[in-house]
């Protein structure tokens, strides 16, 4: 094994053939790790057959159902396994810390010595810890399940002060960041399921992920760490982006998912200081909260109330919002000819839907601009709360069909994931030659965008203003231009459908059921 930290490729096939396959594929593709989940096997482990021209070193590990594993048979049956596998010359063996004990050591194999819980991180997380170190194992894992940034850091700080080589992480949604931090705060390896579809355990990344996005096994105590603060947080390609910009410039940067609930946010981004985490890109439902959480404030922040930007400098957090530039200038590059010449946004009248952080960030660079602006929302309060706060006229969201306008800008969410049928406007309403810009990026074709096209529109998707937004948001983070080129194609390949029937054929070997 490499000095740094790798990425053990978890393996776990209910036949033997298909375990054999994905332990070569593995290899292949990188793994200088790999463990097989015994315990999905419906038969018997062949170790003879399993071993054979093994091309690394493998991890055994049988795990009961309460600690998350599928072994169905009696637990004096489970141990004389792992005794077998031992024996028959596998390099690690998983071991539950009330086993250990049980189980001497024998030959060269190592032990690592685990503990699992699906339901919670225990209040005496740092006890339990300091028992299992006692244990004669030569790597501690903890995989405990997150319920709140507190869960995470109680986790996280275990690898801080760990007296042996620990392995610990969060499980679930909150806590797929620690997957990767680990590698930051000197665990040896993180796991990363070779095969997603086997359902392995809750919030795990895959082994691919890890190593082409996060790339994982660069990850040292001197990379800096980005992210995206929100909640959801799962569909964001940020990561994808921002991590392919660093490794493209070589910058020692790692860019993680937080998924952080409403509540949360300003205690999330003081507990997280102690990693450090430098700067966050801020999305739903964070971006007012991020406002108040900074100390200083860029003029757009104070204008918008609102930020999409974070940026600890000088031992404080700033705030910004690349959203107010990037809407106008994506605007402003897209704006279609008419009559040979193109018609300014400051001659313009625009009907901006919604009144979320997007809205604003809209609404107040259209204003700038000089548009004339209209504003409507589903909830008729907060479209007329954000009239008042640019300027401009508000109509209630029944009257939208009756606004006279050459430019439409949607910043609902209408169109996205899971009503990617729906959209925020009737087809009649959409008549040729207006200008249909539409701020949602996945799916980068919405509805309202096909339906736009069909009725000869001109369109614009929220794809290029993705990148601008995240674009401006890496100068801020590195201090270096951002590889635009390479960002707009990190994105365009990640949403195109052909993209995915390509990952489906990358993918490991089918052959059984989950």
């Amino acid at each position: 094994m490499s000095t740094g930290p790798v990425i053990c490729a978890v393996i776990g096939r209910s036949r033997h053939k298909m375990m054999l396959i994905e332990i070569q594929e593995a290899a292949k593709r990188g793994a200088k790790l790999i463990e097989l989940r015994l315990d999905f096997l419906t038969s018997t482990p062949d170790y003879k057959r399993l071993l054979a021209n093994k091309p690394c070193p493998l991890i055994a590990t049988l795990r009961r159902p309460d600690d998350g594993g599928r072994w169905n048979k009696t637990e004096a049956d489970r141990l004389i396994q792992v005794r077998t596998a031992i024996v028959a010359g596998f390099d690690w063996v998983d071991l539950e810390s009330d086993v250990i004990d049980k189980i001497p050591r024998f030959g060269t194999c190592k032990r690592i010595v685990s503990y699992h819980n699906f339901r919670e991180t225990p209040a005496d997380l740092e006890k339990l810890y300091e028992e299992m170190c006692k244990k004669d194992a030569d790597v501690v894992k903890i995989a405990v399940t997150s319920q709140s940034v507190q869960d995470n850091m109680r986790v996280l700080n275990l690898l801080k002060n760990a007296k042996k080589p620990t392995v610990a992480f969060a499980m679930g949604d909150l806590g797929t960041c620690t997957r990767v931090l680990t590698g930051k705060l000197g665990a040896p390896w993180t796991y990363g399921a070779f095969n997603k579809e086997r359902n392995i355990a809750p919030g795990i990344l895959s082994f691919m992920e890890l190593m082409k996005i996060y790339h994982f096994e660069n990850v040292r105590a001197d990379t800096k760490v980005f992210g995206v603060v929100g909640d959801p947080v799962g569909h964001s390609l940020s990561p994808l982006i921002h991590n392919a910009a660093f490794a493209k410039l070589g910058i020692n940067a790692v860019y993680l998912p937080f998924r952080v609930p409403k509540a949360e946010l300003a205690e999330f981004v003081k507990q997280f200081q102690a990693i450090p985490v430098t700067g966050y890109s801020v999305t739903i439902p964070h971006k007012e909260g991020a406002a108040k959480t900074a100390t200083k404030h860029e003029a757009s922040v104070d204008l918008i109330g609102a930020a999409n930007t974070l940026l600890y400098a000088d031992h404080v957090w700033h705030a910004a919002n690349t959203d107010f530039r990037a809407a106008v200038d994506s605007l402003k590059a897209h704006l279609p000819d008419s009559g040979g010449e193109k018609v300014p946004l400051s001659k313009r009248t625009v009907l901006v839907l919604g009144s979320g952080g997007v809205a604003k960030a809209v609404a107040f660079g259209l204003k700038q601009e000089g548009a004339n602006l209209i504003v409507t929302n589903r909830t008729t309060d907060r479209a007329e709360k954000l009239a008042g706060l640019v300027g401009c006229r508000y109509v209630e969201w029944a009257a939208r069909h009756n606004v006279i306008c050459d430019t439409l800008v949607n910043c609902t969410s209408v169109g996205m994931h899971p009503a990617i049928d729906d959209s925020p406007v009737h087809n009649s309403f959409l008549k040729p030659g207006i200008l249909v810009f539409d701020t949602i990026y996945t799916p980068e074709t919405t509805m309202l965008i096909r339906e736009a096209k069909m009725r000869g529109c001109h369109v614009l998707t929220g794809v290029d203003m993705f990148v601008r937004q995240a674009a401006l948001q890496f100068k801020m983070f590195t201090g270096q231009e951002p590889p635009i080129e390479l960002m707009t194609a990190v994105v365009r390949r990640a949403l195109s459908p052909v993209n995915h029937a390509k990952e489906e054929t990358d993918a490991p070997p089918a052959g059984d059921k989950p």
